[in-house]
């Protein structure tokens, strides 16, 4: 922007919804430069109105950069579950012939295929860990005791130890 004294900056302003009173700052040192500012701000309800416009721009605003969260169907989990359960990878005909029965892209059943792999390494893993943490358990405390059984029998020996070499003659 151009700030009437020939001078020019560059400057960024992003904002939600309002367009806030924009102040050219003075710089006095550099009497050379341009100030250029560019507003990216995007109005999500302009003027405070809320009618059935305003609900169709906020629809493609959220379309166009947030995705919505895919809903499957009861039906839908059902044959992509058990489909998973015959193949945990599908090759592309698989894959489309599975979005076509599903009304879904072949993109979607993909992703779902990937999320659904990665659960069940995720659950595969907590199975593996809870299975090692009771053998843990397990050896800790067969450790401890063969350490008290050690222990037993060392106090056992010393206490034993006189009398033992008493009867056994010495050469």
């Amino acid at each position: 922007m151009d700030n009437g004294d020939g001078n020019v900056c560059l400057g960024l302003g992003l904002g939600l919804g309002f367009s806030p009173k924009r102040e050219v700052p003075q710089n006095k040192n550099n009497n050379n430069k341009r100030l250029l500012v560019f507003d990216l701000s995007i109005p999500i309800h302009p003027n405070n109105s809320h009618d059935k416009k305003d609900d169709d721009r906020d629809v493609n605003f959220s379309m166009s950069y947030g995705r919505k969260k895919l809903r499957l169907t009861r039906d839908q989990t059902t044959l992509l579950e058990d489909s998973f359960r015959e193949h945990t990878t599908l090759n592309t005909a698989q894959k489309q012939s599975l979005a076509e029965k599903l009304n879904l892209k072949p993109r979607q059943v993909e992703v779902w295929f990937q999320n659904r792999r990665a659960r069940s390494k995720l659950k595969q893993t907590e199975v593996e860990c809870e299975v090692l943490k009771k053998n843990c358990e397990r050896l800790t405390d067969e450790n401890r005791r063969l350490k008290r059984e050690v222990l037993e029998l060392r106090s056992s020996l010393k206490i034993g130890k006189p009398a033992a070499a008493a009867a056994t003659p010495s050469l």
